[in-house]
């Protein structure tokens, strides 16, 4: 154990004894010996209990009480054992029991009388007489530390935060999260960063190092300039890679290619991987940050940095100079501590949510001299203020400063006084659950969830409060964020990940209990080792890789950390069929990810498990031993899309939780039993079989259900039955989802069962889909739903209408999907005589309404529609409805309308648009009554089949000229581009395909203003059967680095004397009479010895070309990397 390994013994022991008093003692009471011996370890664990405060202190210095620590903590680990068996006994013979009373009088035969009356039955008398000795070795082992806590002078001292009158003075803390603190101290770096990182003056990849000591901020830096939003228009792509210590190539380069493309697929050869990569980039700008590197090999270096080119940005944050050398740095930040002014600034916000002490003089001085100890550090000022953020009692931030800890030597992990006096002082139930946190590996990043249920699993989630399951994780969870020992993720801001100095302490304080296998690397196992995790890069894990296991006979933590989701592991049947079933005092098994199709039948043999997971495994069915797992809280089969079934006695597990089959879409119907399941708080669907409409009623006895719920297969249910299921009784379920079958015969009856799933009025989110009724029920509309935000009504076919939802307050997102009946939608969605509807509405969908005809928005009436909020419009396959788009939408972002072919569509009123997409429309306009006003918002814009386009050029080029993206396609009438006052300049990235007419691209005579003809970076065309030419404009467009062209059967040649100048990367493909690259109409030595900058060229499929260029100048080759020419049957020649 290390110097702060106690990790919470006092609250353990609180566990303990409150296990004996509350059952074990009742249990055993008629087993007068066993009673004695556990009467006298309830006697002694307050004695113990009452001197761990001392024994923390005294472990510093006195490797003693560190032994008796570490032999004390082995002990209650075993006592829990001990009595999870006598409670795991005692669960059996009450299922029994009551199993028994309720079958027939032949089935109740078999069950001995002893079992029905509150004595032992044999049964449990071979189980007492076996684990005597056991226990009677215990009370020795007891009784010695007992002794030896004598002997070492460990006595009573007042706990941690108390005061001299006893009271605490610590707030329930609050959670701070990172957004709500002021950065400081580094203004001038960042601001020096981002002008190096916007900067276009790079030849090749340009890279930027951070380089400081642990603690000092260097991914701070690195987040603060990733998340800048100046850099998202600077950047076509942004990835961020945890490097730690683990370099590795191969997986570094996955890690980009997942964030450029999250189908890419899985593959470990790197050249592979590189090439790809390669292409992904090619005329893209990126924005990469490798945080953490350790490795100093110049070599591995130059392979990983292979595929980039001169849009790559690099920054590396490191704590070795000699990285920051090896990357080639165009500029190393080094980072010093911070100013006493910064560091106290950031203390400050931490400990008293204000930016200085002003409003908290009394703690002015103190504060300072620990703001001086903290050395300069952020990280140690964050933790250090995050720890005294509720304290207001003055003696406690004395205690603090004169703690011995300040004084203690750096570890050679890096560990910093500041880290470790922080975890000193978390109370004892938060220090076991951040202990347990060292079997994640560095950079690993969690959801609370996750991270909560282990917890519960682990029994850290003890409370004599009533605060039960997840609001005590929660609380807990939250309570170690604001305290700075976790901190949201930078990739994902729904996740968590802990700085590799926490990662290190955790790793500290937990000592032997706790332990990982990170591929080859295995940490030193032994017998006292009660948790471990494990990440295993191989695909096929054989049984040798698990050898350590062996020896950890009282293992209770067996977590595979899961892969990518497109990686798959295969596990050897010897780790089922062998390992696991010796593992017998397992609480968490967790077995996602892996190829496994059959389970053996063991778990019999793991009666004490907790936490089951076979998340995205093959299995097909669960073994029915499953059912005897009566301590069972969460069973997670997310993505077991072969699982068919449940097992038939899940109403034995009567302890579980929480239950997830999200993704398990081949489960066709739920066991009977759920109504036995009263402690499941997380059911994520109820799926109700053919026949089997009454199991609805057994929801009635699940009142603690919350989260998310989808119940399916309604159409198997009647009304009455619904009814039974009280689902309006069920307060704690904020996001529902109902789904019908596709075979909508029966409506009456849909409509009946509809009004009897009355949901909870803090409902936040619901989902109807496939229902069968005419109508809907009128609690969709009430207001009583004052909290409903999201309502999504998937495929009703029958409806003709639509509920009156206007008039939910609180409605934001609303989604009308699939509604073949609905002709007309007016003041019947928004609420008849509904002052204000839709007040907070700001995303509106309507899709696959293929006769609705008219949409009355009550425009030039009183009552006229005014969606205040909206933000995003979207309608698709709405091809009979015609009008035009209501007008009032102050706040539109983004209009999609796609396929909805009598449409006439408006831009007038819409001056905040970032985003338009028009694919089908019968006319665009634009109100020429009022002055045009330039559309410097727009960043996307999409024009498809639109049918007659009515924008004089002028408005126009106003209205669309700066667009970031510009995109037409499939416009058949189109014969010019710059006809209708569009213009290829001034926008980044251009797509032009579709257009069969299209003869020009840009007039000839056309002004080039400088400042947009220097933002073109690429340009697409495809399927422009007319298009014989290419304009000049493009060889005055400087940024131009990637042009693809396809299917253009007008096309002779690409370009006419010479290419465009900086251009890096050209697709031909398709362009069946394409004769020349460049078409030299005279021999112009100034075109000769121009340099071409071109790095790849591919052509494919051109049957006329006979050269690349009609003079024979090889100046196109002078920076050629890759040249590939496919199915060119007359080229005889390059040149």
């Amino acid at each position: 154990m290390s110097v702060f390994g106690e990790a919470a013994l006092s609250a353990f022991l609180e566990l303990l004894s409150a296990k004996l008093l509350d059952s074990v003692l009742s249990f055993v009471a008629d087993h007068r010996q066993l009673h004695q011996q556990l009467k006298l370890w309830q006697s002694i664990f307050p004695e113990i209990k009452a001197v761990l405060n001392h024994a923390e202190e005294k472990q510093i210095k006195d490797e003693g009480v560190k032994n008796w620590l570490d032999d004390l903590q082995d002990l209650a680990y075993d006592v829990d054992d001990i009595l999870d068996e006598f409670a795991y006994q005692e669960l059996r013979l009450k299922l029994q029991k009551t199993q028994a009373q309720a079958s027939s009088s032949k089935v109740q035969k078999l069950i001995p009388t002893c079992c029905t009356g509150g004595h032992f039955s044999p049964i449990a008398f071979m189980f007492n007489a076996k684990m005597i000795s056991n226990i009677k070795a215990i009370t020795d082992r007891l009784n010695s530390l007992n002794t030896r806590r004598s002997n070492l002078g460990l006595s009573e001292i007042m706990s941690q935060g108390t005061t001299s009158k006893g009271k605490k003075p610590r707030l329930q803390p609050t959670s701070l999260m990172d957004g709500a603190v002021e950065y400081v101290g580094r203004a001038n770096e960042k601001q020096q960063m981002l002008e190096l990182l916007k900067s276009t003056n790079s030849d090749g990849v340009c890279v930027v190092s951070i380089v400081g000591m642990g603690g000092i901020g260097k991914t701070t830096l690195a987040q603060l300039v990733f998340n800048d939003p100046s850099i998202k228009e600077s950047f076509d792509h942004k990835s961020w890679v945890c490097v730690s210590d683990d370099f590795d190539a191969v997986n570094i380069t996955k890690t980009i290619l997942r964030s450029l493309d999250a189908d890419s697929r899985d593959e470990n050869d790197l050249n592979l991987l590189q090439v790809k990569l390669k292409e992904k980039l090619s005329g893209k700008r990126l924005l990469l940050v490798l945080d953490d590197i350790w490795n100093e090999s110049y070599s591995d270096w130059t392979i990983l940095r292979a595929p980039f080119g001169a849009g790559t940005k690099i920054i590396v944050t490191t704590r070795l100079q000699k990285v920051s050398s090896n990357v080639d740095s165009v500029k190393a930040f080094y980072l010093d501590k911070l100013s006493h002014h910064d560091c106290l600034s950031i203390f400050a916000q931490h400990a008293l949510k204000a930016r200085n002490f002003d409003g908290h003089l009394q703690f002015k001085e103190i504060g300072e001299n620990l703001v001086r100890r903290c050395n300069g550090l952020p990280l140690a000022a964050k933790a250090i203020g995050s720890l005294l953020r509720t304290v207001t009692d003055h003696s406690e931030w004395e205690k603090v400063y004169e703690s011995e800890i300040w004084d203690l030597p750096e570890d050679p992990c890096g560990l910093i006084p500041a880290l470790r006096l922080s975890y000193h002082y978390l109370p004892p139930h938060l220090k076991r659950c951040f202990a347990y946190c060292s079997i994640f590996p560095k950079d690993y990043e969690f959801e609370e969830e996750e991270i909560i249920l282990l917890w519960r699993a682990e029994g850290f989630l003890q409370s004599k409060a009533k605060i039960q399951g997840k609001g005590l994780g929660n609380q807990y969870f939250q309570d170690l964020v604001s305290r700075s020992f976790f901190q949201i993720s930078s990739k994902d801001k729904s996740r968590f990940v802990m700085h590799d100095l926490m990662n290190d302490l955790a790793q500290s304080v937990a000592g032997e209990l706790w332990c990982r296998v990170e591929g080859e690397k295995q940490q030193k196992f032994l017998h006292r080792s009660r948790h471990s995790a494990y990440v295993i890069d191989d695909r096929y894990q054989s049984v040798k890789m698990f050898e350590a296991f062996y020896q950890m006979t009282s293992l209770r933590t067996f977590l595979h950390l899961m892969a990518p989701r497109n990686k798959v592991f295969y596990l050897s049947n010897a780790v089922l069929d062998d390992l696991l079933p010796r593992l017998s005092y397992l609480r968490v098994l967790s077995l996602g990810g892996y190829e496994i199709y059959d389970l053996p039948d063991f778990f019999e043999n793991l009666k004490h498990l907790r936490y089951l997971k076979f998340s995205r495994t093959r299995i097909n069915r669960l073994p029915d031993s499953l059912c005897t797992l009566y301590h069972l809280e969460t069973l997670i089969l997310r993505d077991c899309s072969k699982l068919k079934n449940l097992p038939s006695k899940i109403g034995n597990l009567v302890n579980l939780h929480f239950l997830d089959i999200r993704g398990a879409d081949s489960i066709e119907r739920m066991p009977s039993g759920f109504d036995q399941l009263t402690q499941l708080q997380t059911l994520s669907n109820f799926v109700i079989g053919e026949g089997d409409g009454r199991l609805i009623i057994e929801l009635k006895n699940l009142s603690n259900l919350r989260g998310n719920f989808c119940l399916s297969g309604l159409e198997n249910v009647n009304g009455q039955d619904a009814r039974e299921a009280k689902l309006n009784e069920k307060l704690g379920i904020d996001g529902l989802e109902l789904q019908w079958g596709t075979d909508l015969e029966e409506t009456e009856v849909e409509e009946w069962v509809l009004d009897f799933l009355h949901p909870p009025k803090k409902l936040e989110q619901l989902i109807i889909e496939n229902y069968g009724g005419v109508k809907f029920s009128s609690w969709i509309a009430d207001s009583s739903l004052k909290n409903l935000s999201s309502l999504k009504l998937r495929d009703c076919k029958n409806c003709k209408s639509l509920p009156s939802v206007g008039r939910l307050p609180l409605l934001k997102d609303l989604s009308i999907i699939g509604f073949d009946q609905v002709q007309k939608i007016g003041v019947e969605l928004f609420g008849e005589n509904q002052l204000n509807p839709f007040a907070s509405l700001e995303i509106l969908s309507f899709e696959s309404l293929p006769n609705w005809k008219e949409w009355d928005t009550c425009e030039g009436d009183d009552k006229v529609l005014n969606l205040p909020s909206l933000r995003v419009l979207s309608i698709k396959t709405c091809p009979k409805l015609l009008g035009r788009l209501p007008t009032h939408l102050p706040s539109l972002q983004k209009l999609e309308i796609h396929t909805c072919t009598s449409l006439v569509v408006s831009l007038s009123s819409f001056l905040s648009l970032c985003e338009l997409s028009i694919r089908g429309c019968a006319e665009l306009v634009d109100d020429c009554s009022s002055p045009a006003k330039e559309l410097s918002s727009l960043q996307t814009l999409s024009l498809s089949n639109i049918s007659k386009f009515n924008i004089p050029a002028d408005r126009t080029m106003l209205r669309f000229g700066n667009s970031e993206r510009f995109e037409i396609d499939g416009w058949e009438e189109l014969a010019s581009v710059s006809r209708y006052g569009f213009s290829l300049v001034g926008h980044r990235f251009i797509s032009v395909s579709r257009c069969p007419q299209l003869q020009s691209l840009e007039a000839e005579e056309a002004e080039l203003q400088p400042d947009k003809m220097s933002r073109v970076e690429s340009l697409e065309i495809a399927s422009c059967d007319r298009l014989n030419r290419l304009p000049q404009v493009l060889h005055e467009l400087i940024f131009l680095t990637v042009i693809e062209i396809g299917n253009c059967r007008g096309l002779v040649s690409f370009a006419e004397n010479n290419l465009p100048p900086n251009l890096k990367k050209l697709r031909i493909r398709k362009c069946e009479n394409l004769e020349y690259l460049v078409d030299e109409k005279e021999d112009n030595k100034s075109t000769s010895s121009t340099l071409c900058l071109l790095e790849e060229l591919s052509i494919y499929k051109c049957p006329s070309l006979m050269s690349l260029s009609s003079k024979g100048h090889k100046n196109i080759c002078n920076q050629l990397q890759l040249l590939q020419i496919t199915e060119c049957s007359k080229l005889s020649c390059l040149f």
